[in-house]
């Protein structure tokens, strides 16, 4: 990635800035315009955004609580819930 943007460092500025956005799922291929809106039809339960994400990633593994609910959120590939549950995991050594 860095490489792609001239700068070694771009992932550590990345995650830092807080700023890694959001996504939304592609219902129905087309073409969005101005006048068009955006509407949320659902949210996960466990409350858990995707700042949170990039903080317990990026430094604040120490948030347990955060940690299992984080482990709970089905819509997170299994690469990431299974990195937050190594967290968990080190809490109980």
């Amino acid at each position: 990635m860095g490489i792609k943007f001239g700068k070694a460092d771009i992932v550590k500025q990345f995650l830092d800035s807080r700023l890694t956005g959001f996504y939304f799922s592609v219902l129905q291929e087309g073409k969005v315009g101005n006048d068009d809106t955006l509407s949320l039809i659902s949210r996960d339960s466990n409350n858990v955004t995707v700042a949170d994400i990039t903080r317990l990633y990026a430094r604040e593994t120490h948030d347990l609580e955060l940690l299992h609910r984080a482990v709970q959120v089905e819509a997170l590939p299994t690469g990431w819930r299974d990195y937050f549950q190594q967290q968990i995991d080190k809490f109980k050594k």
